[in-house]
């Protein structure tokens, strides 16, 4: 299946700074089977009342950080979060378990490691650690995102995520508003990304993260009278997480799953907002799962064709089922 799912991506496809305004980046519409070439504002002529757009508004906490060991040689960390007294974190540059190294005043040392993923003992608490990190921006970003708030939706709430769910960074206020105005409910529930993001598919289950979906959201999703958009496979995962029989439940939890062609879907989605992935990746499974995988490869080919512009920063895809 993976193999159906490669593509050559050129590195000056990769797009290295949000579209501003947001709003007018690329959209490439999947329509059935017909393929149309929009501005992402246009998304306007593909909603109206009765519609229910469901948004992930998780906030992307500042939890990079640059260390220098005790050698003079720099580390640079993602902190995932807690394991009992350690923190786990993503690590790059040279290092051995026992090695040590300053954030700052503070000494931290690395005491297990596996496969880039280490256990380090910080001497901070959380708040500390986001106080002092920076935005962790994919690495494949290398330009310096001179605006945190590019790497943040506009309905960002909750904090808790170390990546942005970047099929939202397309809106802005003025669009939203917009949508209201032609009748759209536009419904905001919560899925912190985390470790997934950057695990193989194979490894996909060996992580979890917490999403939440309000009683009221979902009462506004189960009785739609039209079209259910879900905005980023990050939405995907928390409706398909907490749905059954095409019913949305009121629930919260941890989710480790695992979205890939073969699922059978059980949330009311008919409609999905994402943008174009890494070849071979778990979020390209997951949309080659909803929009089909001949159908989304073919777009695929499409954009690349037309200089969209890909990952994080790059143009966006709406993918819309008959209704």
């Amino acid at each position: 299946m993976l193999e159906q799912l490669d593509y050559n991506l050129p590195r000056e496809r990769i797009a290295q700074k949000p579209w501003i305004p947001r709003d007018e980046c690329n959209l490439l519409v999947l329509n059935g089977d017909e393929i149309e070439h929009r501005k992402f504002y246009h998304i306007l002529d593909y909603v109206g009342k009765g519609d229910v757009v469901i948004m992930n508004n998780t906030r992307v906490m500042k939890v990079r950080l640059k260390g220098i060991k005790e050698t003079g040689g720099k580390l640079d960390l993602l902190v995932i979060g807690k394991e009992g007294e350690y923190y786990k974190c993503l690590v790059k540059g040279k290092y051995r378990e026992g090695t040590s190294f300053y954030l700052g005043e503070h000494r931290a040392t690395i005491i297990k490691k596996d496969e880039g993923m280490c256990l380090i003992s910080i001497p901070l608490e959380m708040e500390e650690i986001k106080k002092m990190g920076i935005m962790p921006t994919p690495p494949y970003i290398k330009e310096e995102v001179r605006d945190e708030e590019w790497y943040q939706t506009v309905f960002a709430r909750e904090k808790g995520s170390i990546a942005a769910p970047t099929a939202g960074l397309h809106f802005t206020p003025s669009l939203l508003k917009r949508m209201e105005e032609k009748g759209v409910k536009i419904v905001f529930i919560t899925l912190h990304v985390g470790l997934a993001t950057f695990l193989p598919p194979e490894r996909i289950r060996e992580a979890r993260e917490y999403y939440r979906i309000g009683a009221r959201e979902a009462e506004i999703i189960n009785s739609a009278d039209g079209r259910v958009i879900a905005v980023g496979t990050t939405t995907v995962k928390a409706l398909e997480s907490a749905s059954e029989n095409g019913r949305v439940r009121a629930s919260s939890g941890w989710s480790n799953l695992f979205i890939s062609p073969g699922y059978e879907f059980q949330s009311p989605i008919n409609g999905m907002l994402t943008n174009f992935h890494m070849p071979k990746s778990s979020p390209l499974l997951l949309t080659t799962a909803f929009g089909g995988v001949e159908r989304v490869m073919k777009a695929y080919e499409e954009a690349l064709k037309r200089d969209y512009r890909f990952l994080s920063f790059g143009d966006a895809m709406l993918i819309l089922k008959n209704v």
